[in-house]
C-alpha cells in the first residue's frame, strides 16, 4: 500500500495584501446597496453596511434569520456585484472535512500507476509515489476552491446543520485563510474570499465562530420593501396583486405557523396567481393557491380554516 509523501513543501502563493477601502470597488454601503439593487436584491441600509465592512474589512459574515429572508441570495447578488466566482459549500449532518476541502482522485491514481507499470518508467519508487500526489489528481472541493480561486465569494450555506467538530474546523480554515494538505503544501488566498455564513438557527453556533465574524440578523422585508421586491423580480405582475400578495403574505407570518413564508414563497405565490390570470387577489383564488406560499399540511389546513381572516383580516 502506498504511503503519503513526506517531503515538506514550501507555501504555494504570497500572504494577502492588507484591505484597503478603495481596493473593494464601492465608495461605501450606499454605493454598495446601489449595485446589490441592480440586481435585484435590495438590502436594507444596516445590511447593506454590513455587507461593505466585511468586503473592506475581510471578515466573514454570518447571516442568522429564518428561512426565506434572502441570506442565500446576498451571496450570490454579492459575487455578481464584485463580478467574484461563488463557492457554495451546502453544510448538512455528518458533514467532514474531506467533502469541504479536498480529497485524492484514488481512480486517476491508480490508473497513471498502472500506465507507468505498463511504460516500464525507469524511476526509483520514491518519484513514482510522489508522481501520484501531483495536483492534477486532487479533487478541490469548495473550502479549497474558494482559496484557490481568489478572489471569490464563499457561502457557507446552514452552518447550523453541519456538527460542532466541523464548526472547529471550519473556525481554523477562517482564522487564516489557508489549508495544509501534507502532500502539496500550505495553500492561502492571495485575496481573502468574500465568506457568507447562513443560519437558520436550528440551533445555537458556537460563540468562537461568531466572533470571527462580523453578524447581522435579517429578519422579513417591512410592507413597502416586500413590495419593491416583488416589483422588481417580478415586473410582470400587476402593482395591485404584489401589494396584496405583500399584504396577505405578512398576515400568515402572525399565524404560528410551522414554517412562516419567507420572500421566496411570496414570490412563487405571486407568479402562481399571474400564471392564472390573477391581477389581484379573490379569496378562492388564493386558497386554491396556497401550495404556492405554505409548505406544512397543518400549515394549509389552518389557513384553510380561516382563510379570509387570515389573508385579508376580515
Amino acid at each position: 500500500m502506498l504511503g503519503t509523501v513526506s517531503e515538506p513543501v514550501v507555501e504555494r502563493t504570497v500572504a494577502p495584501v492588507p484591505p484597503r477601502a478603495g481596493a473593494v470597488g464601492f465608495a461605501g454601503p450606499t454605493e454598495l446597496a446601489a449595485a446589490l439593487e441592480s440586481t435585484g436584491y435590495l438590502p436594507d441600509e444596516g445590511l447593506a453596511t454590513a455587507a461593505y465592512l466585511a468586503l473592506v474589512m475581510h471578515r466573514p459574515l454570518f447571516l442568522e434569520g429564518e428561512a426565506g429572508v434572502g441570506k442565500t441570495a446576498l451571496a450570490q447578488a454579492l459575487a455578481d456585484v464584485t463580478g467574484r466566482p461563488l463557492h457554495r459549500l451546502q453544510c448538512y449532518e455528518g458533514l467532514e472535512a474531506s467533502q469541504a476541502l479536498y480529497d485524492w482522485d484514488f481512480g486517476r491514481q491508480l490508473l497513471h500507476l498502472r500506465a507507468a507499470e505498463a511504460a516500464h518508467v525507469g524511476q526509483d519508487p520514491a518519484a513514482l509515489e510522489a508522481s501520484l500526489y501531483d495536483r492534477r489528481f486532487l479533487l478541490a472541493r469548495p473550502l479549497l476552491r474558494a482559496l484557490e480561486d481568489s478572489p471569490s465569494v464563499l457561502l457557507v450555506d446552514e452552518v447550523d446543520r453541519a456538527d460542532d467538530e466541523f464548526e472547529a474546523f471550519l473556525l481554523e480554515v477562517l482564522s487564516d485563510f489557508t489549508i495544509s494538505i501534507p502532500e502539496l503544501g500550505t495553500i492561502r488566498a492571495q485575496t481573502p474570499p468574500l465568506v457568507v455564513l447562513t443560519s437558520n438557527r436550528t440551533r445555537e453556533v458556537h460563540d468562537a465562530l461568531k466572533r470571527r465574524c462580523l453578524y447581522h440578523w435579517l429578519q422579513h422585508p417591512d410592507f413597502d420593501r416586500e413590495v419593491a421586491i416583488l416589483r422588481r423580480r417580478l415586473p410582470e405582475v400587476s402593482e395591485r396583486l404584489a401589494r396584496e400578495v405583500a399584504g396577505a403574505t405578512a398576515r400568515l407570518r402572525t399565524l404560528d405557523l410551522l414554517k412562516p413564508p419567507g420572500i421566496a414563497e411570496a414570490m412563487d405565490w405571486a407568479s402562481a396567481l399571474h400564471a392564472l390570470g390573477a391581477r389581484e387577489l379573490h379569496p378562492d383564488l388564493a386558497a386554491r393557491t396556497l401550495g404556492a406560499v405554505l409548505k406544512y399540511r397543518e400549515d394549509t389546513d389552518r389557513v384553510h380554516a380561516l382563510t379570509r381572516e387570515a389573508l385579508f383580516g376580515a
